[in-house]
């Protein structure tokens, strides 16, 4: 009788190991945050990389929380890929310090010339033009420097890691991605030597819809800028009107207004899930 009670209690020991434990609230938020910037489209607009920052925030919002859990801190002991998730979000902060550096300076540039050719009407403003365009020249060098040299992230699931790690470890790669595009935004395309009339003209059509405000245009702020103050230095083949490059200035300096206040928000938050991730690990 005690054989039988023991091999009967032995074996639903053994069938309820076999069943799969459900995940933690969190754990599932966290996921469904993720599922939902992986399938986000490629951003190519101040608006749309503002939203993207938005939703970085709640993921790692739900990050924090999931950092505080017990299954968390049991995940992390003795694993090999906490020193990488240390060192991963170190590069994160890293990477949102420059993108705050770089619209800081933009921003300012930006506020200068706008101001410059509202007290100058009528003047020959190519000169101040020219200064705009050589301080967005270092701001491009210095991106296109640092994302050159750095190994662009992606993420690929290990059998070895816990569904803690791997969450971990696709929330980095999600947000180092992001902060990638959102310093090549800044940057811009690379401007070549000579621009073709036609060229300047494409890009120009787009510019005038962000001088007027047109809520729907998704083109890139960055590249219509840069292409009408081009126009203006070519005397000859200007394309522009100074009203509307100051319209576009003024639109572009909110833009990237916007940009730096949803970037300090994600910055904040980033430190926070630092502070919390060594908390968890010093337990």
């Amino acid at each position: 009788m005690d054989s039988f009670a023991a091999n009967q209690k032995k074996s639903f020991h053994i069938r309820s190991n076999s069943l799969p434990s459900k995940p933690h609230p969190v754990v599932d938020e966290v996921d469904e945050h993720l599922c939902r910037l992986k399938a986000s489209e490629a951003t190519s607009s101040s608006s749309s990389l503002c939203q993207k920052l938005d939703a970085l925030q709640d993921l790692h919002d739900c990050i924090d929380k999931l950092l505080i859990l017990p299954l968390t801190q049991q995940a992390l002991v003795d694993n090999k890929s906490v020193d990488d998730l240390l060192e991963g979000s170190l590069k994160l902060l890293d990477l949102c310090a420059m993108a705050k550096d770089a619209l800081m300076q933009t921003k300012e540039s930006t506020h200068e010339l706008e101001s410059t050719l509202r007290r100058r009407r009528g003047d020959d403003i190519v000169g101040d033009v020219q200064k705009y365009l050589n301080s967005r020249k270092m701001i491009k060098k210095a991106i296109h420097k640092a994302l050159k040299g750095m190994e662009r992230l992606s993420f690929q699931k290990s059998d070895e890691s816990s569904e803690i790690v791997s969450l971990l470890k696709e929330a980095e790669a999600i947000t180092c991605n992001s902060l990638e595009s959102l310093l090549s935004f800044v940057a811009g395309p690379k401007v070549p030597s000579k621009m073709s009339r036609w060229s300047l003209v494409s890009k120009l059509v787009q510019a005038k819809k962000v001088a007027t405000k047109d809520e729907d245009s998704n083109g890139n702020e960055v590249q219509m800028v840069d292409a009408a103050l081009y126009s203006i230095t070519r005397k000859s083949d200007s394309l522009v009107q100074v009203e509307d490059l100051q319209n576009m200035l003024r639109n572009f300096e909110s833009s990237i207004h916007d940009l730096e206040e949803d970037l300090e928000r994600l910055f904040r938050r980033l430190i926070k899930n630092r502070v919390s991730f060594l908390n968890t690990l010093n337990h």
